[in-house]
């Protein structure tokens, strides 16, 4: 059911008094994966997240569903390969939002040995099952595409296969499933308190209207990330008032710069740097590189996070000890920096600390479970490992259910038929869009379809034309698309829109921004005045091919 506004609690005689089987705190990627399980399994579930979703660490990584060849160093195995198994799930859950990346990676003969970095490649090869991606190989850089960015003396390099991601908007996608499950997803609400007793959990949420709700819950899950260990020290209590908390969480700052594109193809780089730390240079919408991160202890609120000049001085250089170019501080076009929250383990080396997750059960009284550490790129087999935990504290253990499903706009099939590999069909399915939709430019066409997937008719409703789509706020963003954004996507600010449901704020001038924001304030003017802007109804649009052309369409193209 779609709910106009979707941040806020129910109103009536019992708005007071909500009940559930489990409230989630956090809405980072952990907590909207555990919530989307959780109520698949049929569980009562409500999410509240103090900012929007994604706000924090989950729209601020580097973008990889990768298993991290570089934990290998750190005898990870148990790491890396959960992870190489979650890749092609991924995958294939959702094409239209992540897909294949080859990377390149330059020897270096002062780094490492090239005898060291293959056998390190031919265990990633083989840690878990490849159906889609392609192994590893060597590639000499001196008569290769690849090795033209690339300073002459790197004159041999190593090829292998990882994956890209969209963050921000795989943690929407999986509040969506959720409430689609029946979860309720309460963004922009902070838990201001939880109190234990041997009964259950009562919860008081405090959305941002300020009007405070009450949830009282069986179980509660602590995914508050890097405020996690934060959680348990304040809000959430015992039943005599004692903290929760048993463990420290150590906050590393992760920055990334993003600069004019260095380079022409479709590859990545992953670079050696002398402190024996790897740094990732990754073609970025369209016209632009990504490269990072950095691994920085960060003390204090993590609300706080920035890029400093050091870390931008830092990732320049490293970035210039390799290509042809120098990258420039000046030539940074934007910078993100994420906190990720990581169990203490008093190492000395930041890049040295486990990157892999704890789930940490207490049934002292009413369950509780926290999420401590983890990455993107685990976030499903996390998930599901605490729905069958809490299925255990509860005594109502449930089947898992999400490793073969697609999350939502994920599923083709009803475009292009059978789907075969999630690359491929996806390049089937926007085949099939622009046949649907010829109205709509390529550019337009294509960008759509990698944001919304088979969802893209949820955006474009009833639309015939390109007048259809309402005004154009700024270049190729259209009144259609915030207006869904708005309604089912708990979009509300600028920011929400422009750096995380899409990445269309690097594309605009601040003047075109702005007027992004002011459509967004007068569209919530509007619904604090009892009237939404107007939505085009859902369903498919009429004038559509029939299915026996689009076939042909696809097959002419395969």
């Amino acid at each position: 059911m779609t709910n106009p506004c979707p941040g806020g609690l129910p109103s009536g005689p019992d708005a007071h008094a909500q009940a559930c089987d489990v409230l989630v705190v956090g809405g980072g990627i952990n907590g909207a994966g555990i919530a989307r399980d959780l109520a698949g399994r049929g569980w009562r579930v409500v999410l509240a997240e103090q900012d929007d979703l994604a706000a924090h660490t989950s729209s601020s990584s580097t973008k990889l569903i990768h298993g991290g060849l570089r934990y290998l160093e750190y005898y990870e195995f148990s790491l890396v390969r959960k992870s190489l198994q979650e890749r092609e799930v991924l995958l294939k859950s959702a094409p239209h939002i992540m897909w294949p990346l080859r990377f390149v990676m330059p020897h270096d003969p002062s780094m490492r040995p090239a005898w060291m970095i293959r056998l390190g490649l031919l265990l990633y090869d083989h840690l878990a099952r490849r159906e889609v991606l392609p192994g590893s190989q060597g590639v000499n850089l001196r008569n290769h595409p690849l090795g033209a960015p690339l300073q002459r003396r790197f004159t041999r390099g190593f090829v292998y296969s990882d994956g890209w991601v969209d963050d921000a908007r795989l943690v929407v996608l999986n509040a969506l499933d959720a409430q689609t499950h029946g979860a309720q997803i309460l963004t922009r609400t902070r838990c201001t308190a939880a109190q234990r007793n041997a009964q259950g959990w009562t919860a008081t949420l405090r959305p941002a209207s300020g009007h405070e709700r009450t949830v009282t819950a069986r179980a509660l899950i602590n995914a508050a990330g890097p405020w996690a260990e934060a959680f348990l020290r304040g809000e959430a209590r015992a039943a005599h008032g004692e903290a929760l908390a048993t463990r420290s969480l150590r906050l590393i700052k992760g920055s990334h710069i993003v600069v004019p594109r260095c380079f022409e193809h479709d590859h990545a780089y992953i670079f050696q740097n002398p402190d024996k730390r790897i740094i990732f240079a990754i073609p970025y919408e369209e016209r632009f590189t990504l490269i990072g991160t950095t691994d920085v202890d960060l003390l204090g609120d993590p609300r706080g996070a920035r890029i400093d000049d050091d870390e931008v001085a830092y990732l320049c250089e490293q970035a210039s000890r390799y290509f042809t170019r120098p990258v420039k501080p000046a030539d940074v076009v934007w910078s993100y920096a994420g906190v990720r929250p990581l169990l203490d383990d008093a190492s000395g080396d930041p890049s040295a600390v486990t990157r892999d997750y704890l789930l940490e059960s207490n049934t002292e009284a009413a369950p509780l479970l926290s999420v401590w550490g983890g990455k993107i790129t685990t976030f499903r087999k996390l998930a599901e490992e605490a729905a069958d935990e809490i299925g255990r504290m509860l005594g109502e253990p449930r089947a898992a259910w999400t490793e073969g499903a697609s999350l939502p706009g994920g599923d083709f099939t009803a475009w292009i038929g059978r789907q075969r590999r999630p690359d491929t069909d996806f390049e089937r399915f926007v085949l099939v869009v622009r046949s649907r939709h010829p109205w709509l430019d390529a550019v337009l066409a294509r960008r759509l379809a990698r944001a919304y997937g088979s969802r893209i008719d949820h955006v474009l409703g009833d639309a015939n034309s390109r007048a259809d789509l309402g005004n154009e706020v700024a270049p190729g963003l259209f009144e259609v698309e915030l207006r869904y954004l708005r309604r089912e996507e708990w979009a509300y600010t600028a920011e929400d829109v422009l750096w995380r449901r899409t990445k269309r704020g690097l594309h605009f001038s601040e003047a075109q921004r702005q007027r992004v924001a002011d459509w967004m304030n007068q569209a919530e003017d509007t619904l604090n005045k009892g009237a939404m802007p107007p939505c085009p109804p859902g369903g498919l649009p009429s004038g559509r091919k029939s299915p026996e052309s689009e076939e042909a369409l696809i097959a002419s193209q395969t």
